[in-house]
């Protein structure tokens, strides 16, 4: 948690457990990871156009329904242009055997972009 104490004031990706990838300004998280962001957005996947981001605001996530956080690098961030390149929808987390579908979208994504 003290790596996630330190990306505190900074923007985060949260992916959720049903698929959601929300980018905001991480305010605060306490023990269970639930998670505080400010200036949010949700990244609406289609795999015919351009990812379109849903303005939220504030938002809290609650940490059950967090599968992967973590700090974004701005400045490769900004030089993605989203909105031109289509991307499949992330798909829900799989809780048997502790396996999770979202690694195979978070391989296909980084594959996609980088």
């Amino acid at each position: 948690m003290t790596a996630l104490r330190n990306s505190i004031n900074s923007t985060v990706a949260v992916i959720t457990s049903d698929g959601r990838m929300i980018v905001g300004t991480l305010k605060d998280f306490d023990q269970t990871i639930n998670s505080t962001l400010d200036e949010s957005q949700e990244g609406v996947f289609s795999s015919s156009q351009g990812v379109e981001q849903a303005v939220l605001g504030l938002d809290i996530v609650r940490g059950d329904h967090v599968a992967v956080i973590g700090e974004i690098d701005e400045e490769t961030d900004s030089a993605l242009d989203l909105g031109n390149i289509p991307a499949e929808p992330l798909t829900c987390v799989a809780h048997t055997g502790k396996t999770t579908c979202i690694a195979q979208n978070l391989n296909l994504y980084r594959n996609q972009f980088f």
